[in-house]
């Protein structure tokens, strides 16, 4: 009796003992809401497994083969109106069963952040009351140089952080970051000609996140709802073509711009919200004021580059500005017809039997700063 309890004992010693898998984030590598990313952080390299199902015994698995230690798994979401549990496994390293909502079929909610950043300590409370269904940024989710070694394109780190400062909101709620100067920045500043400030390509942050098309460039529609989001990249324009230039090319005759025409040109959905990392009078004076000629055929402009909440009217057409840092002074638009100081996001709501969209600018601790409506496009 003794040698067989001994026996069992060997046995159960003998198992190898599950390390946590704590980091965990969700994102869309496809242009629509039927497919999400799990993604995770292993300290061991090993492969990718995502168990879930819309009920605690989970049932389905996805794997990726290969030894990583950067996990990237699309998984299928064939069910709206639905709580989706998963866990995630890489050898004996696991996590614990975690929830995210599929995308409803009656009302939609959506919260606009920018300047969240790996460094800032941000009491998310009234944000995560919202249950929002998706979050989006306009730019500078981390710092890429704070938490990594100078100079290093390929670093991560500040972004795993950023994932720490708000573990449960990333595992619970799809983020679609729109890339910001910080997101690629390799050193506090230029020292000469040759040694730029920023990775253009932005390489850490586009292997961190898994996103739709060349990811600094990226569509998300969301049929159900009539809406398509696009994201572009601008950012301290006014650096380019110096060695602290921090995004690609936008004048008139550049892929960027060429591609925006093509992806707003060619959506028929009712609500289109763009989003960009520049101050919007900035972008509207871009490339002979194309950007505001073919931004202003959408619904709204949204930008996350100065630390106040503002809602901009120009020619009829409606531009945000929302940070989750308060209290900036620059970049404040001359034509801006509402200004608040507080750190704020963007709440964005919609009906599927209604033909609005309303638009809630509310400080961190949840108060309304102001609403608007905004009626869908004219189908083209």
């Amino acid at each position: 009796m003794k040698s067989a309890i001994f026996a069992a004992i060997s046995f159960l010693l003998s198992q190898p003992a599950f390390a946590a898998v704590e980091r965990i984030w969700l994102t869309h590598q496809s242009p629509d809401p039927s497919k999400i990313v799990v993604s995770w952080e292993t300290t061991e390299p090993g492969d990718s497994v995502v168990e879930f199902g819309t009920s605690s015994k989970l049932g389905a698995t996805a794997k990726v083969s290969g030894s990583r230690t950067l996990h990237h798994v699309e998984i299928p979401l064939a069910k709206k109106d639905a709580v989706y549990h998963y866990r995630v496994k890489t050898g004996s390293q696991a996590s614990e069963t975690a929830t995210f909502k599929g995308y409803p079929t009656k009302t939609l909610r959506i919260a606009v952040v920018a300047n969240i950043r790996a460094d800032a300590k941000l009491d998310f409370t009234a944000l995560r009351k919202e249950d929002v269904h998706l979050l989006v940024s306009a730019g500078d989710t981390a710092m890429q140089y704070e938490f990594g070694k100078e100079g290093d394109p390929e670093c991560t780190k500040s972004h795993s952080k950023l994932i720490d400062t708000q573990r449960e909101l990333f595992r619970s709620t799809p983020f679609m970051p729109s890339l910001g100067n910080l997101d690629r920045k390799l050193r506090p500043k230029s020292t000469g000609p040759d040694v730029p400030t920023y990775d253009i390509e932005a390489t850490g942050y586009r292997k961190f996140f898994a996103l739709p098309g060349k990811e600094w460039l990226w569509t998300f529609d969301m049929p159900d709802f009539d809406l398509r989001f696009i994201s572009v990249d601008m950012s301290h324009t006014r650096d380019f073509g110096t060695p602290n230039q921090a995004c690609h090319p936008f004048g008139k005759d550049s892929e960027q711009l060429k591609w925006y025409e093509q992806a707003m040109n060619a959506t028929k959905a009712g609500f289109v919200i763009t989003l960009y990392g520049e101050t919007s009078g900035t972008v509207r004076s871009h490339a002979e004021g194309a950007w505001e000629r073919l931004i202003s055929k959408g619904t709204l402009g949204i930008s996350g580059e100065c630390y106040h909440a503002e809602r901009t009217e120009v020619n009829g057409f409606t531009y945000y500005n929302s940070s989750v840092r308060g209290n900036g002074s620059f970049g404040i638009d001359p034509k801006a017809a509402f200004l608040d100081k507080s750190a704020s996001y963007l709440l964005l709501t919609f009906d599927k039997n209604s033909s609005q969209m309303t638009a809630t600018l509310k400080t961190l601790d949840g108060r309304e700063l102001e609403r608007k409506t905004f009626q869908k496009r004219a189908k083209r």
